[in-house]
């Protein structure tokens, strides 16, 4: 199956709702980090993928329609390569809301309730696809602003969806010449849902 959406965005732009949504309209499953955890025969692949070892795309992302959130929007310009037809999405946010989220969530547990390889796969994603300095308020904005500028800059406009949740259904089904869902745009995986989440497993 060829995907039909490339992610763009970083972790904390809406993406686990996208995965949901993307679900919804084109019926089947979309990758998305919380699939690593389910397939953890995956994370080589991606340690290797960080380390400029492309895998073939077609059988790593074998069964999906579509791909968002980190690992696989690291690597939106090769996606959108082998996947031409595919719509490029670029899902954003204010960077300012966006680091503060990130401090509170994935930054923060980036390293809880996983194993050593994938320790090392996401520690090699940083350091080859963004930055080492987590905590970094400049280093890490500084980085969610180039990618935006490098999606923008590289992906045609007639390809290109930049999004924000807020947007809802609307912009997503225009771009893919889909009928928009009467049901709500799911919004999920809010800072106060990733502290409840934390809250639970550690009791």
């Amino acid at each position: 199956m060829a995907l039909k959406v490339v992610g763009a965005g970083l972790g904390r732009t809406g993406t686990h709702s996208l995965k949901l949504a993307l679900e919804i309209l084109l019926g089947e499953p979309c990758y998305h980090m919380v699939e690593v955890f389910k397939h953890p025969e995956h994370v080589p692949q991606w340690h290797s993928a960080a380390e400029g070892n492309m895998p073939n795309w077609d059988t790593l992302l074998n069964g999906y329609a579509a791909a968002v959130d980190w690992p696989a929007s690291a690597f939106w310009k090769e996606l959108s390569e082998a996947y031409p037809d595919a719509l490029v999405l670029l899902s954003v946010r204010d960077p300012e809301a966006w680091w503060r989220s990130t401090q509170n969530t994935i930054f923060k547990h980036i390293h809880t309730h996983s194993s050593d390889e994938w320790r090392a796969m996401v520690d090699s994603m940083f350091r080859t696809r963004f930055t080492t300095e987590l905590h970094d308020h400049d280093a890490c904005v500084g980085e969610f602003l180039r990618n935006s500028e490098e999606v923008r800059a590289a992906i045609p406009s007639s390809r290109l969806l930049v999004w924000q949740a807020s947007d809802g259904w609307e912009p997503i089904c225009s771009a893919l010449g889909l009928p928009v869902p009467s049901q709500p745009f799911p919004l999920t995986n809010t800072t106060a849902d990733w502290e409840a989440r934390e809250a639970q497993s550690s009791s």
